[in-house]
């Protein structure tokens, strides 16, 4: 059975009926404790459940994103919402860079600390490399 919020308007408390959907609106509602019908129904908070794909589209909204290249404590909090979203552990070096750029440490600093960064989930190493690769800048 629904519960269901009121307050007084009489004595302005709050308080809780419980009460099934057939009777809601059927039922006269009276205050517990000065026992008026002067009541009126309070809405509580509501919940929408968005999809994964709705809650992650939302976040790379471009209004969203606007000057998170100038704001390091920015950007770490929405990689942190980012992270959470996905529900999935990204790994120690993920939550160091987050801390790190949460605590104001600029991008560029934290790369040039942290070469190997995604070194890991490349999908070219060093034993991948093509002969012949080098160079490719010059065209």
């Amino acid at each position: 059975m629904p519960n269901y919020e009121f307050q007084c308007l009489d004595c302005n408390k709050k308080f809780e009926i419980f009460m099934s959907y057939a009777e809601y609106g059927q039922k006269p509602v009276t205050c517990p404790y000065c026992h008026s019908n002067n009541v009126s129904r309070k809405i509580g908070r509501i919940r929408v459940a968005h999809s994964e794909e709705n809650r992650l589209e939302s976040m790379a909204d471009p209004a969203n994103l606007a000057g998170l290249e100038n704001d390091p404590r920015s950007l770490g909090r929405m990689m942190k919402q980012m992270s959470s979203e996905l529900g999935e552990d990204m790994g120690p070096e993920f939550k160091e860079v987050v801390g790190r750029l949460e605590s104001g440490e600029a991008p560029d600093q934290i790369e040039k600390s942290m070469p190997d960064l995604g070194a890991e989930s490349s999908d070219l190493g060093p034993e991948s490399s093509s002969p012949g690769m080098d160079g490719l800048d010059d065209f």
